[in-house]
């Protein structure tokens, strides 16, 4: 036997050894799969990842072969990306709307591949978790321009799920019509409320009639019925694809700087690890506070005194109990650590009612 089927022999070997060790990672890959299915989280995580190209590398000796291996790790997270990919297809995602709705674009960008369904409303789409048949809800909770979602705060408060994603949707409202429908020939808008008055200036110089709709997609669907050419929507575009409208015109919300913020809701709590030291952990408490003086200033003392950043403090009305109030906060840092956990026990005694209900990371 010469050198070249030694080596070649060698190589027979060692990709025998290697196609046992890809079948071990990627079975791993399927129980990390179910963990993102249970808890509703993404396919990709950009942090495990940066993490693993950072260190493996420095396994290898050979400064020249490290440049292959960093390329080669590369490449099998992209296939263990797909391969958890096709596992999670078949989630089964609860939004509130109609196909081409927000809530159903920020559940397609947040899943793609999977299983997206409307529901009547916030209320049935998180319901619908609650009872298993759903394997998580993406509902909104804030509008830059209108500011919280009550009901789904509401939720928040007296539901059982836990948040553990979070996303950033721009919104965009485009003006749809019929197709051979011009914008002089436009007399009358329809739309989602929140919509009209985001495009009130442009609506009004244009000396348009509105009629408000229960959401956007669904006004873009009546257009399409209607076949009437002086009745627009407004929109997204993606919308517009979906029911075969033309865009007469992009951007015509007054706010250049329009974004909802939608958060997926499951039944599991995904807890970062309390040794994580990734700056862009949040999570986000709900609670009440005993009917005494200063009990209020207590809660935000503690927070404050465990160094955790607030990025949002709300109080909301609860239901049945006149002048009873619940808070909502949004704090920067990770509560698994051994400062948050001393904080959520100093908050308990303080609080009538305390609930972790979500992590994120952004």
């Amino acid at each position: 036997m010469n050198e070249l089927e030694k080596a070649r022999l060698e190589i027979d070997e060692i990709d025998g050894q290697m196609a046992k060790l890809f079948e071990r990672r990627m079975q791993a890959g399927e129980q990390v799969a179910r963990y993102k299915t249970e808890h509703a989280l993404p396919v990709l995580d950009q942090v495990r990842e940066k993490e693993i190209l950072d260190g493996r590398p420095a396994l290898i000796g050979d400064s020249v072969l490290r440049e292959y291996y960093t390329q080669f790790l590369r490449e099998t997270m992209r296939l263990s990306r797909e391969y958890q990919s096709r596992l999670v297809q078949g989630m089964k995602i609860a939004y509130s709307g109609v196909e081409g709705a927000f809530g159903h674009i920020a559940a397609k960008k947040l899943f793609p591949g999977a299983q997206c369904t409307p529901c009547g409303d916030f209320a049935d789409a998180y319901q619908a978790v609650e009872k298993g048949d759903f394997d998580c809800a993406v509902l909104p909770v804030e509008n830059s321009y209108a500011g919280e979602v009550g009901v789904v705060m509401d939720l928040i408060f007296s539901g059982s799920l836990y948040i553990n994603q979070m996303i950033l949707l721009d919104i965009v409202h485009n003006l749809l019509a019929n197709p051979g429908a011009t914008l002089d020939g436009i007399k009358t808008v329809v739309s989602h409320p929140q919509a009209l008055a985001q495009c009130d200036a442009f609506i009004k110089a244009h000396g348009w009639d509105t009629i408000a709709y229960a959401n956007t997609a669904l006004a873009a669907k009546y257009v399409r019925e209607s076949g009437d050419p002086t009745v627009a929507a407004i929109a997204s575009d993606e919308t517009a694809h979906i029911f075969g409208l033309h865009v007469l015109e992009s951007h015509i919300n007054a706010s250049k700087s329009n974004a909802t913020r939608f958060a997926v809701f499951s039944r599991a709590h995904n807890l970062p690890s309390p040794s994580s030291k990734n700056e862009n952990e949040h999570f986000i408490l709900v609670f009440t506070v005993r009917n005494e003086a200063g009990a209020l200033a207590k809660t935000l003392n503690i927070i404050g005194a465990h160094n955790f950043n607030m990025r949002a403090l709300r109080s909301r009305p609860m239901k049945g109990l006149l002048w009873n109030y619940y808070f909502y906060i949004e704090a920067e840092g990770n509560i698994s650590s051994q400062n948050g956990q001393d904080m959520l026990r100093e908050l308990s005694a303080v609080c009538a009612r305390l609930r972790l209900v979500g992590t994120y990371r952004y």
